[in-house]
């Protein structure tokens, strides 16, 4: 393909509370045995694109152990593959990522070294799949400097998003970072087209303009003065940056058309691989419309909930509308519902947890660590 990837996997998110205490945005496992950055490098390598850069900083150990290996997306590879940028500190700078633009500022030798003509910047909190040539024919037909993909937001609050609108030839004529007051439900994927040397030329002046925000030094900024066009993505696409956001996305995909739609129909989705035995049902366990992924024991009860990897359920455990992510053990007579049980917890026998005025976070102070 003729461009070249950025994903932006850096950022932080207090809406995550707890979960965002130890790992990235970008790292939350999702749907049983994958992470939200597998998503958007599937949908790299699916659209052949050979060249991928991941900028991460904040907690980022768990997300960088997870692209160790560049095998899982198919990037191991003697000409592009998949690169990690991390803040360095250099004799001209010594600061973290202040933001997007900056981020890619930091890191503008690796375009300038690049041939590909276009780059396609995306964010690691998204979960959908996208064909990134059919946004990059649409960006070279519409002859545009920059093409923004959007969607219908249906399920999440638009003002959390930047809020566009466009004309009758998809234009876009207002666009609007996390608006308090809205006129539209057309908002963007944070997944952007745009030729590589526009960038570098954009991303220089904003770094001497000491402007470092992407979205707001840039594309709002220019929106009058460049040829900035929507790209309508009408497939799943979801954002997880919320605790409401994460529990609901991870809930969709007990959804049989779901599952269908990112496991079963081709392109799929690719993830780093454990080497772990199937779950295994003990008898007296009851199982309904649920997600269990490799390495589990069930011994309890589980209904309408996504339980990852490595987790121990114990004797008489009752598990309702939650998520109980990797590692967990759970002891006997344990009573879990509406919510979401961090990794690596211990939950003692007898315990009660129910998240009554929303989703519950459970974090037990007794990790386990290895000898």
């Amino acid at each position: 393909m003729r461009a070249l990837g950025i994903i932006l996997a850096g950022g932080n998110s207090n809406r995550m509370r707890e979960l965002s205490n130890k790992r990235a945005i970008a790292a939350m496992p999702m749907a049983g045995s994958f992470r939200s950055i597998d998503f958007t490098l599937s949908s790299m390598t699916n659209s052949h694109i050979q060249k991928v850069a991941v900028l991460t900083q904040y907690n980022a150990r768990s997300l960088n152990e997870h692209l160790m290996s560049s095998k899982w997306w198919d990037f191991g590879r003697k000409q592009g593959g998949l690169y990690v940028f991390t803040p360095t500190v250099t004799a001209n700078n010594s600061w973290w990522y202040r933001g997007t633009a900056d981020a890619i500022y930091q890191n503008l030798s690796w375009l300038k070294n690049s041939h590909e003509p276009y780059v396609i910047i995306t964010s690691g909190d998204g979960i959908y799949k996208l064909d990134y040539n059919k946004v990059l024919e649409y960006h070279i037909a519409k002859r545009a400097d920059i093409t923004v993909v959007c969607t219908e937001c249906r399920d999440d609050d638009p003002s959390r998003f930047g809020v566009l609108k466009m004309n009758e030839d998809f234009r876009i004529e207002e666009f609007e970072e996390k608006p308090m007051v809205y006129s539209s439900n057309l908002i963007s994927t944070g997944i952007y087209v745009i030729r590589r040397r526009q960038l570098i030329e954009l991303i220089e002046r904003c770094a001497q303009e000491d402007r470092h925000d992407f979205v707001k030094d840039i594309l709002i900024r220019y929106k009058n003065l460049k040829r900035i066009y929507g790209y309508k993505l009408d497939s799943y696409w979801s954002n997880i940056s919320t605790v409401e956001s994460y529990y609901r996305t991870n809930m969709d995909f007990l959804k049989r058309e779901v599952r269908d739609y990112f496991f079963n129909q081709y392109p799929g989705v690719y993830s780093k691989i454990d080497d772990l035995p199937p779950a295994k049902y003990n008898p007296g366990s009851v199982v309904k419309n649920s997600l269990i992924a490799s390495g589990c024991i069930i011994n309890g009860q589980i209904e309408n909930s996504v339980i990852f990897k490595n987790v121990y359920v114990g004797n008489n455990c009752v598990i309702k509308n939650s998520i109980v992510l990797n590692d967990v053990y759970l002891g006997d007579n344990t009573h879990i519902e509406n919510c979401i049980v961090e990794s690596r917890d211990t939950i003692r026998a007898n315990s009660y947890y129910c998240g009554e005025d929303g989703i519950k976070i459970v974090v037990e102070k007794n990790e386990r660590y290895a000898i």
